[in-house]
């Protein structure tokens, strides 16, 4: 194989891997959080919610508080971490120069089978990291096809640019929420109501 990459592009995507983009897609929940009612689903409540739970002896608080202007103090801690891997790498780096990610430098530091562990995860990682960016980028681009200037409000069903467990969650809630879609009608195939994120299986295959 010919080499085309260059030192730029190299670069582009190792900050890339290394900044992630949750951030991007993740940064407004944080600030505003999510619903803390009692009876919300266990998927939207942290971990750490059911680990003081348990401590403490009180009722389960469901949902995510909101963390408000504190998330730039966490961008900052998350940056001081970052450092510290880094400079992780770069020792290792140094002391197996061979081409090589965390499965290299686990193997050879570690042996074999932390390295085979280590190896599905990053699999893992990148696979279900591949779909939360993807959802992400749909729900960003059909807000901003919803609200192009001169009048050009583009809307779609929303079947065809959510999930069914989120669409069905929007259609039960109702609202004004309704009304960012020209269809909030799930179509029924044998009997199951059919939805799909279009937009966010684009993406990943023109990725």
């Amino acid at each position: 194989m010919k080499r085309s990459l260059t030192a730029f592009d190299l670069t582009c995507l190792g900050i890339g891997a290394i900044i992630g983009a949750g951030i991007f897609a993740l940064a407004g929940t944080a600030a505003a959080g999510e619903s803390a009612r009692v009876g919300e689903s266990l998927i939207k409540t942290p971990v750490l919610n059911f680990i003081i739970s348990w401590i403490q002896h009180t009722d389960l608080v469901f949902g995510r508080p909101a963390a408000g202007p504190a998330v730039a103090l966490s961008f900052v801690v998350a940056a001081v971490a970052c450092g510290f891997a880094a400079l992780c790498y770069s020792e290792l780096a140094s002391m197996i120069p061979v081409s090589g990610s965390a499965y290299t430098y686990s193997y050879a530091t570690l042996g074999e089978i932390i390295a085979w562990i280590i190896g599905w995860d990053l699999i893992l990682e990148y696979a279900v990291g591949n779909m939360a960016v993807a959802v992400g980028w749909s729900g960003y681009f059909v807000q901003l096809l919803g609200n192009l200037p001169f009048g050009l409000h583009l809307k779609f069903p929303l079947w065809l640019v959510s999930d069914h467990t989120t669409a069905a969650t929007i259609v039960a809630k109702g609202g004004a929420a309704l009304s960012d879609y020209s269809s909030t009608a799930l179509p029924v195939i044998m009997g199951h109501a059919i939805a799909l994120n279009l937009p966010a299986f684009l993406i990943v295959a023109a990725v």
